[in-house]
């Protein structure tokens, strides 16, 4: 009898998700509808900003919805070939895909323009979930970490050839879904690392950076001078950590865009630009603060409205949202997510399948960087890299990738008790 409810299609859905969906989506809209100027929101037309945005939320919805037609077990069987349809449309893009502020990232179908990008997180998070759920892998050698790093970075190389530095990023999030699954803590400590020399070699010179490597590994050496697979490991992380820093110095200068740079200059406070690079922050920020506790009103912001934000209802639609509904819209914002964060984790941990557990914690980690990374970037804590506001940020390939992503989860949890 059981097994024959879970056939039904929408048996078990967990539908309080799918309603922190709803009402991220309307938000979304409203403060699109907001952020656009006096003069074409006046007028309702499908080829606004905000009729776009109906239209993708709509389909969306039905998107998602119909996901939850199908069996869960589908979504398994063919992650290797999601998998490797995202990857082609990454080549694509590279050979017929649109340049837009510097990134070939979207290929142009009729007044659309697909970001093949954003689709790949999900094809990622399937196959990866696949591997861990068929093989069992414990990530304590080399091989399962090499196969599960394949995977993840053959689509951030792709990503990186546009170059679409922010999209590549969020795919770092795959790393906490293996932590979960057995891999060793000491990568977490090494991807800590490499962001702590990142930050380094900006602000210390090169040579004295390396001083200081050396310098404490030497000790480390010292004190474990008996134990050979010890000194081995130390003088690998030591080579490795010291090519880091000239890998660093030639990233910037070779493949980081001009932007690019100025954006981390300014986040280091290594230079001010109030007109240039740092105009967007500046602004967002005057926008957040302006908002105060309960904000200026629904189509009352004067930033917003008059577009003194560049990108405002894409990557600094938080602005809209803090400048019109103050301090207590950003926190009921900020509290959905945390909300969705938490069931998702919540959900992932209930299920009786590896390969379901797993995707459930992809899902979870990419829309944590996310709102971390965006939200961030509006309040001037973390460089701008450009990337969407889940659910929220206007873009048709944006909302309806997280949709996918979303439901296909939602699909696996209701079917739960019969997957195996």
């Amino acid at each position: 009898m059981q097994q024959q409810q879970g056939n039904r299609f929408f048996f078990n859905v967990d539908w309080i998700t799918v309603l922190i969906y709803v009402a991220l989506c309307t938000i979304g809209f409203v403060n699109i509808f907001a952020s656009v100027p006096p003069e074409q929101s006046a007028v309702f037309g499908f080829n606004t900003l905000y009729g776009k945005q109906l239209i993708y939320v709509i389909t969306g919805l039905v998107l998602g919805l119909s996901i939850l037609l199908f069996d869960g077990r589908l979504f398994n069987v063919f992650s290797p070939f999601i998998y490797g349809g995202t990857l082609l449309l990454l080549m694509a893009v590279l050979v017929i895909g649109n340049k837009v502020a510097g990134n070939q990232a979207w290929i142009a179908i009729g007044s659309f323009k697909l970001q093949p990008a954003e689709f790949a997180k999900f094809g990622t998070a399937l196959l990866l979930a696949r591997y861990v759920g068929a093989f069992n892998p414990k990530f304590r050698d080399f091989k399962t970490i090499m196969i599960a790093g394949l995977i993840v970075g053959a689509p951030l190389v792709l990503i990186m050839l546009q170059p679409d530095t922010g999209s590549a990023l969020v795919f770092l999030a795959f790393m906490f879904p293996l932590y979960r699954e057995g891999l060793s803590g000491y990568f977490l400590l090494i991807f800590l690392g490499m962001i702590v020399l990142f930050v380094a070699d900006f602000l210390v010179p090169t040579y004295i950076l390396i001083i200081i490597i050396t310098a404490i590994a030497g000790l480390f050496i010292y004190n474990n001078r008996r134990k050979q697979k010890i000194i081995f490991s130390t003088i690998l992380v030591t080579v490795f950590a010291i090519a880091y820093l000239f890998l660093i110095k030639v990233a910037y200068e070779k493949v980081l865009a001009p932007h690019q740079r100025s954006r981390i200059e300014l986040m280091l406070g290594l230079k001010t630009d109030n007109r240039g690079a740092g105009y967007n922050v500046i602004q967002s920020q005057i926008a957040i603060g302006s908002g105060q506790a309960t904000g200026r009103g629904f189509l009352q912001g004067t930033q917003t409205k008059y577009g003194y934000v560049p990108e405002q209802s894409t990557d600094f639609i938080f602005s809209t949202i803090g400048e019109e509904w103050g301090f207590l819209g950003c926190s009921v914002v900020i509290g959905l997510y945390i909300f969705l964060l938490l069931r998702l984790v919540n959900l992932a941990e209930r299920q009786r399948s590896t390969f379901s557990r797993v995707y459930g914690y992809c899902v979870a980690c990419i829309l944590f960087f996310h709102v971390f990374i965006n939200i961030g970037m509006t309040i001037g804590i973390i460089p701008v890299i450009g990337i969407p506001l889940p659910f929220i940020s206007y873009g048709g390939s944006s909302l309806w990738s997280f949709t996918i992503l979303l439901f296909i989860f939602l699909k696996l949890d209701s079917n739960r008790m019969g997957f195996f």
